[in-house]
């Protein structure tokens, strides 16, 4: 839930704001009332190790790529068809 700031609420208290940004708090800014923006902390990216990826996909079957490419051609056409001028 975003915790609902004014406008001079974050001109006052921008620090505090921000700590609290950076803590994981997002808030709702809003002028006279309206709501103009949302200030939420940056999503940092999900890294995932070489060797973790690869635990993850041990065990599973080896792809049939005929079958794979019957599974696709059977919901993507492949048909070229001219340009209509």
């Amino acid at each position: 839930m975003l915790r609902k700031i004014g406008q001079r609420e974050l001109r006052n208290n921008s620090g505090e704001i921000m700590r609290a940004v950076e803590a994981g708090v997002s808030f709702l800014v809003t002028r006279n009332g309206v709501p103009v923006g949302e200030l939420t902390p940056v999503r940092k990216p999900r890294v995932t190790s070489k060797e973790a990826a690869l635990a993850g996909l041990k065990g599973l079957e080896p792809i049939d790529y005929d079958r794979f490419r019957a599974d696709i051609d059977a919901f993507v056409s492949q048909d070229i068809k001219p340009r209509e001028a």
